[in-house]
């Protein structure tokens, strides 16, 4: 409960302040697709560093959106984050 409370003060921050733009916890299962066209599947397995979720932030950089994580809860725990762009299409 402390853990979602956590969560949801910081992405509640996010929001307020407009950094937010969507963001999800994963699910545990899934499956992983490789080989020739995706032909071979094989159920997800999940390691010790698996992703738990994601956030989509608004940032003006990189250095911004790193400054932003670092409020993340996850680092309560132990955690790690990982930020990165998105490349425009």
């Amino acid at each position: 409960q402390k853990v979602m409370s956590s969560w949801s003060t910081w992405m509640g921050q996010l929001k307020k302040r407009g950094q937010l733009k969507r963001g999800h916890p994963l699910d545990d299962g899934g499956k992983v697709l490789s080989g020739r066209k995706g032909q071979e599947v094989r159920p997800f397995a999940e390691t010790q560093e698996s992703v738990g979720g994601y956030l989509l932030v608004h940032a003006r950089n990189l250095s911004q959106a790193a400054k932003i994580a670092q409020g993340c809860p996850i680092f309560e725990r132990g955690g790690s984050v990982e930020v990165r762009p998105i490349v425009p299409m």
